[in-house]
């Protein structure tokens, strides 16, 4: 192989060990201005769309992720990966899709799982991580609240008896 191609390889395969997940898309008909635009829109949220030849992305993948996805390899490739927000880049995939109707997912990567196309569609239809975390917050606060709320209720209970008990004892017989 020579110098040039091992080192677009090498630079490939030291961004898919440090990215979190990868999504494979078939390209056919994306005009240069519109991969450059996507390209920014990705950028944003940390990601980065490649297009290599599947030659060198089967360089560039280990063993074991290679035949994951060795079988949608067949058509012009598209690689998008990074180690951002994976829901924000389906996202802007899907949207980007919808908008120019150019890009075809295939299959993606997140964390050692592979990801059909529906996967990748329900990733961008979950909401952005600050809400998330917002919803976790309020799952695991709600009982905390409950709780706290009970014993309220219990104190002030109590208080009304010994207020009871206090206004029958202050009563003249």
């Amino acid at each position: 192989m020579r110098l040039e191609k091992k080192a677009i390889v090498n630079e490939l395969r030291a961004g898919l060990e440090r990215a979190s997940f990868v999504i494979l898309m078939d390209y056919s008909g994306l005009k240069v201005r519109q991969g450059e635009e996507l390209r920014r829109r990705l950028a944003k949220f940390g990601a980065r769309l490649n297009i290599v030849k599947n030659s060198f992305f089967k360089l560039a993948l280990p063993e074991n992720r290679r035949v994951q996805v060795a079988d949608v390899l067949t058509s012009p490739t598209a690689i998008v990966f990074g180690s951002g927000d994976v829901v924000e880049t389906a996202k802007v995939l899907t949207g980007f899709q919808q908008d120019q109707r150019v890009l075809t997912i295939k299959r993606g990567l997140l964390d050692g799982r592979v990801l059909s196309p529906a996967d990748v569609d329900t990733l961008s239809k979950l909401p952005a991580k600050p809400v998330l975390f917002g919803m976790l917050v309020g799952v695991v606060a709600a009982p905390m609240m409950q709780l706290a709320g009970v014993f309220k209720q219990k104190t002030a209970s109590l208080v009304y008896v010994l207020k009871a008990v206090q206004e029958k004892k202050e009563k003249p017989q």
